[in-house]
């Protein structure tokens, strides 16, 4: 074989192994966000790092690698972190349920994140909230006050999402198809269950959904140059009802960000 060809081989090789060997991150923070993802993977292998355990296996034609975060910004950091550190995936999806604050949603509509944002980072006086960029301890640049999630990866959610069949909801007016729709995402360390608070959120950070990881995930892949994307289903409108709409809605909403999820990262 001649040199230039054996070289050209051996690229080519070398290009195959790193894409067989690529491998994308799923993330949720309840076990019931998970459920449906873990029992739809194949050839699984349990791997414990720090207390937490990661799946690796493949799911839909790809490489996967699943885990729960747990509640809660740190929670979602530190796994976070972990996944990027050890098994280095070339992007990360995270699949769960989250309040709505958009008026237009209602519990079982999913919302495919455009932009995710803290909404309990900065200073708070009398005058209300006043919103912070973090920083990168590193180089001391101040990080966006929105994360953008990967464009890529929401154009490929609005595309399967509009032939997908998802789980009808069962709600007091009758049984619908949950609307799909993109938009800001924003976290903080507080179950909301407050219309005031939606209100505020909705004013100050144009957001469509509220929860308490996504932040935290997006801001970890964007220092460690990770892209992103966080796919959130309602699971109840983050007001006075907060609490028993998400005992009513919660498992379809869950099932539902995972057939989505599932459709996203599926090889064709």
């Amino acid at each position: 074989m001649k040199k230039n060809s054996l070289l050209t081989f051996l690229f080519l090789l070398l290009v195959s192994s790193v894409k067989s060997q690529s491998i994308t991150g799923i993330l949720g923070a309840f076990p019931p966000e998970l459920v449906l993802l873990e029992s739809e993977m194949t050839q699984k292998k349990d791997t414990i790092i720090s207390q937490i355990r990661f799946i690796t296996g493949e799911l839909r034609g790809r490489r996967v690698v699943l885990a729960e975060t747990g509640v809660g910004k740190v929670n979602a950091a530190i796994t976070t972190v972990m996944m990027i550190q050890h098994f280095k995936p070339r992007e990360i999806v995270f699949s769960g349920i989250a309040g709505g604050v958009d008026p237009a949603l209602a519990p079982g509509d999913l919302v495919i994140g455009t932009q995710v944002a803290y909404h309990d980072f900065g200073q708070v006086d009398d005058a209300g909230m006043h919103y912070w960029a973090t920083k990168n301890p590193f180089t001391q640049k101040e990080n966006p006050l929105k994360f953008h999630c990967d464009s890529a990866l929401i154009s490929k959610a609005l595309s399967v999402s509009k032939n997908l069949k998802l789980a009808k909801v069962e709600r007091d007016n009758g049984s619908f198809v949950p609307a799909v729709k993109k938009g800001i995402i924003v976290t903080g360390d507080q179950f909301v269950s407050s219309q005031k608070t939606t209100q505020r959120l909705l004013k100050d950070l144009n957001a469509a959904a509220t929860e308490m990881e996504g932040a935290a995930i997006a801001q970890t892949c964007y220092q460690r140059n990770t892209p992103f994307l966080i796919i959130r289903s309602l699971s109840d409108k983050a007001d006075g009802k907060a609490k028993a709409d998400m005992d009513q809605f919660y498992n379809v909403a869950a099932h539902n960000a995972a057939t989505l999820v599932m459709a996203v990262i599926e090889e064709k």
